[in-house]
């Protein structure tokens, strides 16, 4: 343990509960925000995400993709599966190596998420008013500064990847 979590464990009050279920719940609750208001486009929110991060990538790896999004392939694989069937994405062998899946936005795909850009900004300001500015950005902080405390278990650990 670093010497900053230390003296911060020595500071801190008393924890109560799972911490993993207080998150899943806060989680589940905060999805339900995004999915009712892309509702209106046709998608939910982790379709919007999955085409939000592919704009601006000339197709990228199914494994490239899923490190990315901090996800397994069979999962995205499966979250992808609709996006395919809409003609949202497509999943081609890559030019550079025919044993490589790569993922492309589609021109559809664009357009579906322009539509639905609207819905989820408005999803943003509703849970920014409901946790308030100043909790919310002390929220992003905690968050991205836990994420890397945390490596995804790959399998792989001591292995190059």
């Amino acid at each position: 343990m670093n010497a900053h979590h230390s003296s911060a464990a020595s500071r801190a009050t008393a924890v109560t509960g799972c911490t993993c279920s207080k998150l899943r719940r806060l989680t589940r609750r905060v999805t339900a925000v995004y999915d009712r208001a892309l509702a209106a486009a046709g998608m939910r929110v982790t379709q919007y995400s999955l085409l939000a991060n592919l704009r601006g990538l000339d197709g990228v790896s199914m494994s490239d993709l899923a490190e990315r999004l901090d996800m397994d392939r069979t999962t995205l694989t499966r979250n992808l599966g609709p996006l395919l069937a809409a003609g949202w994405v497509d999943v081609a062998p890559s030019p550079e190596d025919a044993r490589r899946r790569d993922v492309r936005l589609t021109p559809a795909g664009e357009a579906q998420w322009r539509a639905a850009r609207a819905l989820w900004q408005q999803a943003q300001h509703d849970v920014a008013s409901a946790i308030g500015a100043d909790d919310l950005a002390t929220l992003h902080t905690l968050l991205d500064g836990c994420v890397p405390l945390f490596r995804p278990a790959t399998g792989l650990e001591g292995e190059s990847e």
